[in-house]
Order: structure tokens, then sequence, then C-alpha cells
């Protein structure tokens, strides 16, 4: 008998007596503290309670709704503060209440240097300091100085203005300037390629950019002859102060500058056209997961309409709170999360994926991570990033000692169980999850994940190991990101919570996949957003293109999403299926895409997957972005060798992924005819760079398919 296996019992035993004891001392304790504490404390007790609670219902009392959240008792919210209905009124509001505290943060960059790899690669690396704050005060002059100077320099209010540029302070503050000024703001994706810049750019017809260094020289330059009527480019970096280079009749300034001009007297006495609720705050552009992207028209009372449901489901916040802003400002999730902490005065630290925790990419080895110094209370991310962040953790415990892995192992599964019952477990995150909390700075209190649904796997661990509550949300561009966001303690999987108090939700029958309200035990259908946050449509849009907005008898606009949902007895809402995503094979079954994909991402084996099918064939392929770590282990297990491109390129591994796949498939519960029959390995990742996924990393579809046209026609035959 191995040794392990005689220790295995002893730990256990020894495990649950600790914990016997810890619980047995702190019982008494705990009740106390429960009786005294302040009487607007909630204890919400067991998983099983708190699904009973009726978090949302329908207000005309059928199944296909509208629900509405319970909390919205007096109607349909729209602002955070009585008065302030506008977004520069929401800055000039907190200047007030919050004039010295720290608002947007900014590392100092130390010095840069050049990494040689062992491949011949050089990689920047970063040293970097502290941050360096702007307190809300002064955010509010430079907004307005910022402005100002776009007035002096031409820009007119109602007229378009740009903005192609990273997640920064300087782009926070050169949105205020333009809310302030009512410019409307039109956002691009910095990663978005040359055509896609040019086509936003001449729609909205914008004489006035502001982007950073960089973006200028390696993207935009490129594209400046198609963009006839640009005339100023803002660069928000100090330096240099001269541009020379650019086409005649572009003129480049430095963001310090036209500060400067907008602090001369003659400038700041001029009168601002002070902007109204329902003009037009931001033209956003979607990263566009299908054809050319398209510019949502969103209102300012759109905007505060969406964050004030938001403000709602997050529960205390206040001036105490830090947030990391790292995800893209030009996505809705991000402008959203960052509005949101503008109307409760919390601090903004700016980060990006290069350098956000000490393992980053940009970040030089033995120095810390924005995460580490910033140490925030308040987190956004995308699915994407948490996978990640769940299989990085998950392979470190795998190659833990096995007392280590143990003990891990014995505290997740009693932790996930004294959650269920609605119990803390200090003991347990004090001793064993305090190393993985400190990832994200170890003060992470709220994280919000939007984008794309969660998998339950990552959630669960989320909750565990980072001991705080994942608010997972709903929400699309065209509602500005608000739709649902679940109860922060509410803690179950799989759902995205009940409609935010800024809107309502209902279901639309979609016979053709055979979903319908009437539907037992859920009611089923396509989902339709209503309320103050849905936006005013497409920009330069042919009126066919915006059928999926309806106004409704009352006057009420709805935004159909092209998502089917359920909703549940306690009021809320599951995705289960995406119109887009559904294809009906030749012998008549229908296979969501989108569901298969969900299914097969939750195997270590894999980082990304995109599942495909023709409607002319009978069975289903795939193309995968394998894990690198456990690739490479499956090949030695086999006895394949060659680098880790070879190997993907090898069709014994092709075979022995599909083997592996197949069984994650099956033990989801996904049909046989769902499963991926063949599969295409591929040893580069896809990036919003690549042009392959959104800056949400949401597939682009069109993009893949055209990507992998030989390996499609391979697969199928040569069909």
């Amino acid at each position: 008998m191995k040794l392990e296996d005689e220790l295995n019992p002893v730990i256990i035993i020894i495990f649950h007596i600790l914990v016997g004891l810890y619980t047995l001392l702190t019982f008494i304790p705990s009740c106390l503290f429960s009786m005294f504490s302040s009487s607007d404390q909630i204890h919400y007790g067991s998983e099983q309670d708190r699904a009973k609670r009726t978090k949302a219902r329908s207000v005309s009392g059928k199944p296909e709704g509208p629900y509405r959240a319970v909390s919205a008792t007096t109607g349909l919210q729209t602002t955070v503060q009585p008065g302030v209905d506008t977004l520069d009124k929401m800055l000039a509001y907190a200047a007030q209440k919050f004039p010295n505290s720290d608002f947007l943060g900014t590392r100092e960059v130390i010095c840069e240097e050049d990494e040689k790899q062992s491949n011949g690669k050089v990689f920047k690396k970063v040293i970097l300091g502290q941050y360096r704050w702007l307190s809300y005060q002064k955010t509010l002059s430079a907004a307005r100085q910022f402005g100002s100077g776009l007035l002096a320099l031409g820009q007119k209010p109602k007229t378009n203005i740009a903005i192609f540029c990273e997640t920064r302070a300087q782009w926070m503050i050169a949105a205020q300037a333009c809310f302030m000024y009512n410019f409307p703001l039109v956002t691009l994706y910095s990663t978005l390629g040359g055509p896609a810049i040019a086509h936003g750019l001449k729609e909205a017809e914008v004489s006035f950019i502001i982007t950073s260094r960089e973006l200028l020289e390696t993207r935009l330059k490129a594209i400046l002859i198609e963009v006839p009527r640009l005339q100023h480019i803002i660069v928000v970096d100090d330096s240099p102060t001269s541009w020379p280079g650019f086409p005649r009749g572009i003129t480049v300034h430095n963001m310090a500058a036209v500060q400067k001009l907008g602090e001369r007297p003659e400038n700041a006495s001029c009168e601002r056209l002070q902007p109204l609720p329902s003009d037009i705050a931001v033209i956003m552009y979607t990263s566009g997961s299908t054809g050319a992207p398209k510019g949502v028209m969103i209102s300012h009372r759109n905007i505060l309409a969406g964050i004030t449901g938001m403000v709602e489901r997050i529960p205390k916040l206040s001036e105490e709170d830090t947030y990391i802003g790292y995800l893209p400002l030009a996505h809705v999730l991000e402008l959203s999360a960052e509005m949101v902490c503008v109307s409760n005065g919390c601090r903004i630290g700016y980060s990006s994926p290069q350098t956000l925790v000490d393992q980053s990419t940009k970040i030089k080895k033995g120095s810390k991570g924005d995460m580490s110094v910033l140490r925030p209370t308040l987190m956004a991310a995308v699915p994407e990033i948490m996978d990640r962040i769940y299989k990085n953790v998950m392979g470190k415990v795998e190659d833990m000692s096995f007392f280590q892995r143990t003990l891990f192992t014995l505290a997740y599964s009693y932790k996930l169980d004294q959650l269920s019952k609605g119990n803390s477990t200090a003991l347990c995150d004090r001793l064993v999850f305090r190393k993985v909390r400190s990832l994200l700075g170890g003060r992470v209190r709220v994280l919000l994940s939007g984008g794309a649904p969660l998998s339950a796997d990552t959630q669960r661990f989320m909750n565990v190991c980072f001991c705080c509550p994942v608010g997972q949300g709903y929400g699309l561009t065209e509602t500005c990101g608000a739709g649902t966001v679940s109860e922060m303690w509410d803690y179950s999987t799989g759902r995205v919570g009940a409609p935010l108090v800024c809107c309502e939700i209902k279901l639309r029958d979609w016979l053709e996949a055979g979903y319908r309200s009437t539907d037992k035990p859920h009611p089923r259908g396509e989902i339709l957003i209503g309320g103050p946050n849905v936006t005013m449509g497409y920009y330069k849009t042919d009126p066919r293109m915006q059928e999926d907005f309806v106004v409704d008898e009352n006057g009420q606009r709805w935004f159909c999403t092209g998502d089917i949902g359920e909703f549940h007895t306690d009021g809320c809402l599951k995705i289960i299926d995406r119109k887009k995503d559904l294809v009906k094979l030749q012998a008549g079954e229908y296979v969501s895409l989108g569901k298969v994909e969900a299914m097969l991402k939750n195997c270590p084996l894999i980082d990304n997957i995109c599942a495909y099918a023709n409607s002319d064939e009978t069975y289903v392929i795939g193309f995968a972005v394998p894990n690198q770590k456990h690739f490479q282990a499956l090949a030695e297990q086999h006895g394949v060798r060659g680098s880790f491109i070879e190997l993907c390129n090898n069709q014994t591994m092709e075979e022995l992924v599909l083997k592996v796949l197949t069984e994650a498939a099956l033990a989801a519960q996904l049909e046989r005819f769902e499963i991926p029959r063949k599969i295409r390995l591929s040893p580069d990742p896809w990036t919003p760079e690549t042009g392959l996924v959104t800056d949400a990393f949401k597939l682009k579809r069109k993009e893949l398919k055209s990507h992998y046209k030989d390996d499609i026609e391979r697969m199928y035959g040569g069909k």
C-alpha cells in the first residue's frame, strides 16, 4: 500500500477534528454577534432558503411577463441622485460631495527594459511604482479645461468627436469633458483593425479624435488618408510636443496643450451648452461579432438609468471602495462600471491585462502587478479572464505536494458545503485561501461578471477561493449593459439574476425552435428588455436594421435581444440559447453552438473552442486552442513527440483530444448529435489582436469560419 493511501484517511480525520473544534468554539460568539448586530444586517440563510425568496415577479400575472424586480416598488428607476439627470451633473455632484477624495489613479512608470527570451523573442518589461491620484475636484477642473480647449479649437456642441484610446485616466477625463460640453462621444475599441476604424470615423463624420501616441503611430496614421474630414488629433501623452510628417490639413495636439488653451480667460469664460437628458452622450461602436461594427446611440438618460439599476445591486458602495479599471472603456460593461464608481465617490485605479497581476506579461519578474499594489475592493471581469484565473490556480493545485493538495481539496469541499448552508468559514479563508485571494490583492469584496455566461465551476471557484460573491449579470450595448444582475447573496450558478430596477423583461415565443412562455416548469422564449436604459437605436442605419427596437402602446422602448431565456419561480433569469447560434442539421436536429462551447470550455485540456456546423451536414465539428500544459502532458502520456505546433498538427493528437472532449460532453449530458466529431487544433491563442474574438472575448464566427476555411472542407470530407 502506498504511503499516500495510508495518510489520506488520517488527514481527513485531523481536518474534520480541527474544523469541528473551530466550529464549536466560534458557535457561541457568532450567535451573540447575531443577537447584538445592527438591525439593518440581513441573514439570508441557506442556499435553499435564498432560492425560495422572490426576486422578481410578472407584473401582468402572465408567464411571458413582463417581469420586474420586487425592489422596484415605485416603478422603473432612472436616477441615482435626485436632480442628477445628465452625466455632467453626476461628476459635479461627486466633486461637490467628495472634493478631495481620490478619484483617478495611474501607476508611475519607473523604467522599461527589453527582456530576451530563450527562443530569441524580445519582450518589453516594466517596473512600476505607486499610484498617483487625481481628486474629484481636480478631475472636474481638468475636464472643464479640456472641454473649453476643444471648444476653442472649433469642436461644436452636438457634433461628434471620437476617442480611440486604451483604458486610462485620460480616457475618463476626455469623456467627462465631452459630457460636460455636449460633444457626442464616438467610442472605438483600441484593438479594431484599420477598415473598422475608418468605417466608424467616416460614418460619424468626425473632425476631432482623441488617441494615444502608440495607437496614432501604429494604427491611426496608416488610415488618415481614408478619413478626409479629420482635422485635429489630440494625443493624451505628454510627449513629444511636436508631430511632423502628417498630411496637410491635420494638426496634432497634446492633451495638456489643449487644457492650457481652455484655461485662458477668454476661453474659460465661454458659456457652454449644457446637455439635456435626451441628448446623445455616446455613440458606441460594438466590437462586431458579426459583420461591420454598428454605432449604438446612447443618451445621458439611458446611461444614468443603467447605472441606477447596477448601483442597487452592489451593497454598501462608498468612497472607501477602490475599483480596478482594465477592461476596454469603449465597452459598455467597463464604462458603466466606472460611472457607477463616480456616482458613489469610489476610487478608480487604472491597469491593463499586461500589468494586472504579478505574473502578467509586461511585469518584470520579482516586481508587483497592479492588483498587488492597488488592492481593489471592486472588480469587473469577462468570463474568459475568470476562466483563465481558474485554470491557472487549479494547475498550481495539481503541482502541490500530496498533503497540500489534499488540504486544499478538503477545505474547498468543506467551504462549498458551508456556503450552501449560509455559514462563513473564517478559518479556511485565513489558512487555506488567503494566498489565492492575494492574487487579486486580498481585499476584493465584489466581483461582477458580464459579457458572456460564466461556467458554474468557475463561479463556484471564485466564490470559494477569493472569498467574495460573484454578481453574474446580463445586458447588451443596446441596453447600456443593464438587464439583470444577481443579488450578491445569491450563490446559485447558471443564472444571471432578476431584472434591475431600471428595466423589465418579457419573453416572446420562438415557435421554430419550440420555446414558449407556456412551457413547464419554466416559461421560455426570446428575451425582450424594456425601460429607460434601452438605447436610441443604431447610428445612420437603414430602418429595416432597427427592427430589434420596438415601442409598445405605452410608449416604452424594448430591445429584442435574440437570446433565449427561462424564468425560474423566484424571478431569476437563465440564458439557455441564442437564435444566431442555432443551426439545424441535415437530419432536422437543432444544435446550439454556444451551449456546446460553454459545456466543453470547462475541460482543462482546452483554453478555447468554437463549434461549427453546416446545415447540409449531419454532424458538428470544432476548432480548439489546447491548454499547452495539459496538452503536452497528454502527448507525453501516449508517447507522441514534437513541438507544441507540431503536436497541434498531429492527427493522433486530434483523435486523443477528441476522445477527451467526447467524454466531457457526455458527462455534461450533451446529446450525441451535439458533440463535435472532428476537430482542428490551433497552437495560436485567439485574442482581440488576431481578429478572431471581440474585445470582450466573444467568438467572431464569421472570421473564424474564414480563418479555418480549408480545415472545414477537410473535416467535412472536401464538400
